[in-house]
């Protein structure tokens, strides 16, 4: 038996908003019909309507899940390098506290109406939370090793606890640029390829970032030393960070997380690269850490494939996708029906679930959200009422 939900504006992405539409679902989700209000007025329909507006789920291109349990551990604003640091230290701990927290977040999600997650891991703990989900989970499974001796060595390691995740879909990504060699960036490249697999890699999240890979000077020098690694086979490029690491992926589909100080000249040389490229925004992370913000702007203007992530507990203090949204209406007045496509059917077509997820169409099933909007279609809040 169908169920007929209805608001004062339906947001189907795929076409303009409807107001007072209706969304036809049948009992495993799937649209069956959308209708405007012009073809059910006539229509003896049992309609269940809410105020607000009706949206697909939310896809959340960036987590991490197994860093749950360090919510709220991490001073705010210390700038990467400290944030790097604190993650190392803290990042192990009981083991049952490490899944109960890994559960608790995995249901905040499914209650702030996520439906899809590309998700970084460095081990496989996440899997027994994953596999028991009503989430889709994508695991990127993260290579560090900046040392191009241990390249092999690093791969052969990820492609176990790759085998350790099957059934669920995973790939093998580079976490950034900074921790990862050539070599080790070659070998991900040719295992990506052997599958046309989609990678991830955090980009320029920091200037520090920039500034060491153009004159290998700035404040990583104290990451590594930390590390207790001799990074004396390293010499700088005399480039940014995005143009250096780039040319390494060659067409692959990639995310580049973050962007939090790329600028007009990397998008320009990442469009001329041919690369299939989508931009991910964790903003409420960003002011975390760095007390900063990409420029959006520049990236809306340069038309480049923009997604929504929420990072993880340990550099954020919620992972609701909407709030990610919020954020982004306040500081950068981003209009909504843009962040909507964002977060839905940008970060599905990513994961490649948009035949499934990311609008309402009739022979999808995307699960549906109800949120409050104002004048103008103003985010209210960031509270999400899941429907399906």
């Amino acid at each position: 038996m169908l169920k007929y939900f209805s608001a004062d504006w339906v947001f189907p992405v795929s076409s303009p908003p409807i107001k007072n539409g209706v969304v036809a679902v049948a009992p495993n989700g799937e649209i069956k019909e959308v209708l405007a209000e012009e073809d059910y007025l006539n229509l003896d329909l049992e309609i269940i309507k809410y105020q607000g507006a009706i949206v697909p789920g939310f896809i959340n291109t960036h987590c991490h899940l197994e860093l749950s349990h360090m919510l709220g551990q991490i001073p705010e604003q210390t700038g990467l390098v400290e944030f790097v640091q604190h993650i190392i230290k803290s990042r192990n701990g009981d083991a049952s506290l490490i899944d109960l927290a890994m559960q608790k977040a995995d249901q905040q999600m499914i209650d702030n109406g996520i439906v899809a997650v590309g998700d970084i891991s460095n081990q496989i703990t996440s899997k027994k939370v994953k596999e028991k989900s009503k989430v889709y989970y994508h695991t990127f499974i993260e290579a560090l090793g900046f040392n191009p001796e241990r390249a092999d060595t690093i791969l052969e390691h990820l492609k176990e606890i790759k085998q350790d995740f099957k059934p669920l879909p995973a790939t093998i990504v580079p976490h950034a640029p900074y921790t990862v060699s050539p070599q080790l960036f070659e070998l991900i490249r040719q295992e990506a390829e052997k599958t046309n697999a989609f990678i991830s890699v955090h980009n320029q999240e920091t200037i520090d970032e920039n500034v060491f890979f153009e004159s290998k000077t700035g404040g990583f020098l104290k990451l590594y030393e930390f590390l207790g690694m001799d990074i004396a086979f390293f010499d700088p490029t005399n480039k940014t960070s995005l143009k250096t690491w780039l040319p390494y992926i060659k067409k692959q589909k990639t995310l580049l997380v973050h962007n939090t100080v790329t600028n007009k000249a990397d998008i320009e040389f990442a469009k001329q690269s041919d690369a299939n490229l989508y931009w991910c925004l964790c903003p409420q992370a960003n002011l975390y850490i760095e007390n900063a913000l990409p420029d959006v702007d520049l990236l809306m203007d340069e038309k480049v494939n923009i997604t929504l992530g929420t990072d993880s507990l340990a550099s954020n203090h919620q992972l609701n996708i909407l709030s990610e949204m919020l954020t982004l209406q306040k500081y950068k007045q981003v209009p909504f029906e843009k962040l909507l496509s964002w977060a839905t059917i940008n970060g599905a077509a990513f994961l490649e679930l948009d035949q499934k997820l990311g609008t309402i169409e009739v022979g999808k099933s995307p699960g549906l959200n109800r949120i409050q909007l104002g004048e103008n279609f103003e985010i209210e809040s960031d509270l999400v009422i899941r429907l399906i």
